[in-house]
């Protein structure tokens, strides 16, 4: 009988040993002066600067890419993927008043490639940096028959901190807030099976092809990274009141705004309050997709919604351009019945 060893079963150890040694440089250039270990032991350790808050109260998040992974299978690009992984968890728990402080990765994959794996995470810790956040640990899993060739899975969780009384609920949202919507980058990381099936399926798209709306291959578009909020976010910190924030992922401002609203009260959205991206209009225009399933699919253009006092508004865009982002004024609170968000 032949001799199996994990190795001929399809888990090579040494590769994820390789791996490990690739990708543990990039890591420490992201630790804060709080991470008191290397990677490699069975827990990290973090040492949360309670001077520095009053009553600290820790904010966690998990996410993942979704289908946006299969346009870096296909275009053999891995080093994007990796910061929509730490933007989809920051930006959540940004939403609360939060501090992200650290990041941990869970990475599958059927066949390890250390070379070409830790491009990925190159992208998280590029993200992490961007987000200022330690990537402080992580799992690599190699799973062989469990996933297709060359294909992989990831997930993220991002654990930040904020003082009790600076949580930001949605609870303080009044009549009269002014509702502020800051630029996407584009796509971000939602709806990519609607993506591929108009691309792909119904307009029979190449990623090489050249678009002239979008002035740039298709590949290019949806591997645009997602925006990631959180330095604009530092930068009105203590300068204006802010009284709810939604991070617009899938289900687009329709289904994320409602989320921090209190009952009683509705956002009243401008539908031409801010320029959408030519990539939607395409997107609806090849695959006759209705306007209701593009507002529920995607954030149209705006990533991130503050909703905050009238008075702060103008200000708080000024800080936000400054801080290099399209912001717009798209809308205000009123009074409401069931419905929590109407466009007008």
């Amino acid at each position: 009988m032949e001799e199996l060893t994990y190795k001929k079963a399809g888990v090579d150890i040494d590769e994820g040993d390789r791996f490990v040694s690739l990708i543990s440089p990039m890591a420490k250039r992201t630790f804060r002066p709080e991470v008191m270990m290397d990677i490699g032991s069975f827990g990290a350790l973090f040492k949360l600067d309670i001077e520095k808050y009053k009553e600290p109260v820790l904010v966690s998040g998990t996410d993942g890419v979704g289908t946006k992974l299969k346009i870096a299978f296909m275009t053999g690009r891995h080093d994007t993927v990796g910061i929509d992984l730490v933007a989809m968890c920051v930006n959540d728990i940004l939403t609360l008043g939060a501090e992200p402080l650290f990041f941990l990765d869970y990475f599958a994959t059927g066949k390890l490639d250390a070379e070409k794996h830790s491009n990925v995470v190159k992208g998280i810790a590029e993200g992490c940096k961007d987000a200022g956040c330690a990537l402080i640990g992580g799992e690599t899993a190699e799973m062989p028959g469990f996933y297709k060739e060359d294909e992989y899975d990831m997930a993220g969780f991002a654990v930040g901190v904020v003082d009790k009384n600076e949580i930001v609920s949605g609870s303080k949202i009044k009549e009269g807030d002014a509702v502020i919507g800051i630029a996407s980058s584009g796509l971000h990381s939602n709806g990519y099976s609607l993506v591929r099936k108009v691309f792909f399926d119904a307009a029979s798209f190449t990623l090489d092809k050249y678009l002239p709306e979008l002035d740039t291959t298709l590949g290019e578009e949806l591997l645009k990274p997602t925006r990631i909020y959180v330095k604009a976010l530092n930068a009105l910190r203590g300068k204006a009141v802010i009284n709810g924030m939604a991070h617009i992922t899938g289900g687009g401002i329709t289904g994320n705004l409602p989320r921090v609203i209190q009952d009683g009260l509705a956002a009243i959205i401008g539908k031409n309050s801010w320029p959408v991206p030519p990539v939607f209009g395409l997107i609806q225009k090849l695959g006759n997709v209705p306007d209701e399933d593009m507002k529920k699919t995607f954030n149209m253009g705006i990533g991130y919604v503050i909703v905050l006092p009238e008075k702060d508004a103008d200000f708080s865009i000024s800080v936000l351009k400054q801080c290099g982002l399209d912001a717009y004024r798209i809308g205000f609170i009123e009074k409401g019945g069931k419905e929590k968000i109407r466009y007008v």
